[in-house]
């Protein structure tokens, strides 16, 4: 069976680039950042954290740089993303460094925009999602409260206002970013 195993190795090939590697440490890395700041290490969180956000600028320079990424990539990135940030922001919240009602406007936003795809897919209808600007925005935004957060927590600093300003910025990007979605993916239909 020459052509069996071919394809074995074909597939395992693909699975296994250098890209989709540093995208799988930094999906199995997010269990550690939560221990650590459950365990109020925050200083290590912080640079676990900024680890992580070089490690996905770096994969995906490499997948561009080898034709693009695959599939695998393409799916495991925003989830190693997404798994990273929410898990973050409720830690956070756990450990009173960050509002409890910010982080569950962080995770409804996300369960709703999964929510609706899963519905959209199990009736049968398309699912077409390119991020839109405004998501983007809140993205970004998301990671500068976490890394100033853990900056300021981890290492004694105090920032209170910048905390609380980019606080009340995340809240109106992630309301706004969740009701761009609805928006435009109910106007699409």
């Amino acid at each position: 069976m020459p052509d069996g195993t071919q394809v074995g190795r074909g597939a395992t090939a693909t699975l296994l680039t250098a890209a989709n590697v540093i995208t799988f440490a930094r999906l199995c890395a997010v269990p550690l950042a939560v221990w650590l700041v459950v365990e109020h290490q925050l200083a290590l969180a912080f640079f676990l954290f900024v680890a992580a956000g070089a490690s996905d600028a770096v994969d995906g320079w490499l997948a561009r740089r080898n034709g693009g990424g695959n599939s695998i990539g393409a799916m495991l990135d925003p989830v190693a993303d997404k798994a990273l940030l929410v898990t973050m922001y409720v830690s956070l919240a756990v450990v009173n460094e960050l509002p409890d009602w910010l982080a569950i406007l962080v995770v409804f936003r996300d369960a709703v925009i999964v929510g609706g795809v899963v519905v959209l897919s199990l009736l049968g209808q398309q699912v077409m999602m390119r991020p839109l600007y405004v998501s983007k925005l809140n993205t970004a935004l998301q990671i500068v409260l976490v890394a100033v957060t853990l900056l300021s927590a981890g290492f004694g600093l105090s920032a209170p206002v910048v905390i609380d300003v980019l606080t009340w910025v995340v809240a109106a990007t992630t309301l706004g970013s969740g009701a761009a979605y609805v928006w435009v993916t109910a106007r699409w239909r």
